[in-house]
């Protein structure tokens, strides 16, 4: 392991996980565990479940050592609630498993298939790999019956420890039923499917055990032979800990309290299954930013193909990785997302130039690549405010495009967009979904008349300098260069002329003008690039004084 992976919190996270793994299991793999509910559609919040123990894991990888990233999907979970802008009908489904929903666009097996396909393909852009348990499967098969058994058997216990925290818990009533027994096990009711059951005897003998069902329905079944319910949450995730040996987990602050879901396993694990909890930590929150334009319509949270829509993976990673657990996270998808991708590409520079601190390398490293793999990238990652604004003013024209974005990079000039690619097309995506009609920048069909009549002699002279100009300065630094020196050729000042508050007035005027007469309002982007973008020609027409 080289020292720059051992300086942020992936790193201090891992070397507790590898100890705390010899001290149990000396040369077993290491196991980091997540678990996500597909109940609705996977966002970005449950992001954070799967990639904090993926960092870890591929740390932990990184240095040698086995390590297996499992991926528990709860489908076996019941259905609590409709998200918005599914049909009503179905209300009908709710208590049953999402295993048994069906599917809402008829192509997937179920509910939960219809909301775990576009998460797999986000992870795997990601480059997060993982092994997938399917807990219908695993409860079916009777993988976990003999712990069911076992729960069942120590159930008095089971509801010693969580009488200690009731009056921390909200009222869940998870496995406390209305009458009957204490049942850590909720079946689903074999006439309707639904949970709303409350088991009314048990016998630990036979194993066989009776429920009622809020719709009207009663049954039985032997338990050593069947499994068609579940433990309740605070008993199922100490029993998955021990069964799959789980070293590693991370969880939401909603389980990380006092009374919470961890402390209840911490204490489970241990007298009821004979095992210990897992390295824990705790993650913050994921808040959004930006996404009105789309979550106001659809009435839902952005996910991660919203996110990778317009950001590269490694960025996205990036967002993640940067901030420890403790630290809440925001996804912008608003204008400071033009920041977000600056600051990245800050950062990778300073990185090939050495001038990083070990944190901040490490951290890079691990956003943009894997140690099985070096995630896609856009080979000539021009800055993004500079092609979302290309793609603003020639309206997505591929001609027009190459044309800008070879000038642009004179130097090395660029004469393939598919070297700008995947970022080019993630900064379309980002116009058309997150920048609204008023807010785009369109170049004016025709002069600008009615502002034309109404120049000064000064602005008259200041266009006619500009236009002179463009031929000797026609490329980013040359109109950076001559657009700033406009003014200062006008008060008499060298080009190098140090700025001054007249100076600096004189330009932003100058500034506003210029983009009245191309634009029709007084900002744009910057302006060499919406020259270049205009052309030489059509300057000369909207110019014409």
């Amino acid at each position: 392991m080289t020292q720059q992976h051992s300086r942020d919190w992936v790193g201090e996270i891992a070397d507790r996980v590898v100890a705390e793994a010899d001290r149990r299991a000396p040369g077993r793999p290491v196991v980091c565990a997540s678990g996500i509910s597909p109940s609705g559609p996977v966002h970005l919040g449950n992001l954070r479940e799967l990639l904090v123990p993926h960092f870890v894991a591929d740390e932990i990888r990184r240095r040698g050592v086995p390590c297996t990233h499992l991926l528990s999907w709860d489908d076996y979970d019941r259905l609590r609630k409709v998200p918005a802008g599914f049909a009503d009908s179905y209300q009908d489904h709710i208590g049953r498993p999402l295993s048994g929903v069906p599917d809402p666009c008829d192509r997937h097996a179920s509910w939960a298939e219809h909301f775990k396909e576009p998460f797999r393909t986000a992870l795997a852009e990601l480059g997060v790999e993982v092994v997938e348990r399917s807990q219908t499967q695993e409860y079916a098969s009777g993988t976990y019956r003999q712990s069911v058994l076992r729960a069942m058997r120590d159930r008095d216990r089971i509801d010693a420890v969580l009488a200690r925290y009731r009056t921390l818990q909200t009222a869940s009533g998870e496995g406390e039923p209305a009458h009957g027994v204490y049942s850590p096990y909720r079946p689903y009711c074999a006439h309707c499917g639904r949970d709303t059951t409350t088991v009314v005897d048990y016998d630990d003998a036979t194993t066989v055990l009776a429920y009622t069902c809020s719709y009207g329905h009663a049954g039985s079944y032997e338990l050593s032979g069947t499994t068609s319910g579940k433990l309740v949450w605070k008993v199922d995730w100490p029993m998955r800990w021990a069964h799959e040996g789980v070293t590693f987990e991370a969880g939401g602050v909603d389980h990380s309290s006092p009374g919470s879901s961890f402390a209840v396993g911490a204490e489970l694990v241990r007298d009821v299954f004979g095992a210990e909890p897992p390295v824990y930590v705790g993650y913050s929150f994921v808040g959004t930013t930006g996404a009105a334009k789309m979550s106001g319509s659809a009435g839902l949270a952005p996910t991660p193909a919203d996110a990778l829509a317009v950001l590269e993976a490694p960025v996205l990673r990036w967002l993640y990785a940067r901030r420890k657990p403790s630290q809440s996270i925001t996804v912008n998808f608003g204008q400071d997302l033009l920041r977000v991708y600056d600051e990245w590409d800050v950062l990778g520079r300073r990185v090939a130039a050495g001038t990083e601190p070990a944190g901040a390398v490490a951290t890079w490293n691990r956003s943009r690549a894997t140690a099985a793999t070096v995630l896609p990238s856009t080979p000539r990652p021009l800055p993004f405010r500079t092609l979302a604004s290309v793609v603003d003013l020639v309206g997505g024209d591929e001609e027009q495009m190459t044309r800008v974005f070879r000038e642009l990079t004179r130097d090395d000039p660029m004469t393939d967009l598919g070297a700008l690619r995947p970022r080019l097309d993630k900064a379309a995506t980002w116009l058309e979904r997150y920048v609204l009609a008023d807010e785009r920048t369109t170049v004016l069909s025709a002069p600008n008349v009615a502002r034309l009549a109404t120049l000064t002699p000064q602005e008259r002279e200041a266009i006619e300098l500009l236009r002179a100009g463009l031929d000797d300065h026609w490329s980013p630094d040359g109109l950076t260069t001559l657009v700033y020196g406009v003014p200062k050729r006008q008060q008499g000042l060298p080009e190098d002329a140090a700025p001054t508050a007249e100076l600096k007035s004189a330009q932003r005027a100058f500034f506003a003008l210029l983009y009245e007469l191309l634009v029709g309002r007084g900002t744009g982007p910057r302006l060499p690039t919406l020259l270049l973008s205009v052309g030489r020609e059509r300057i000369g027409e909207l110019l014409k004084v």
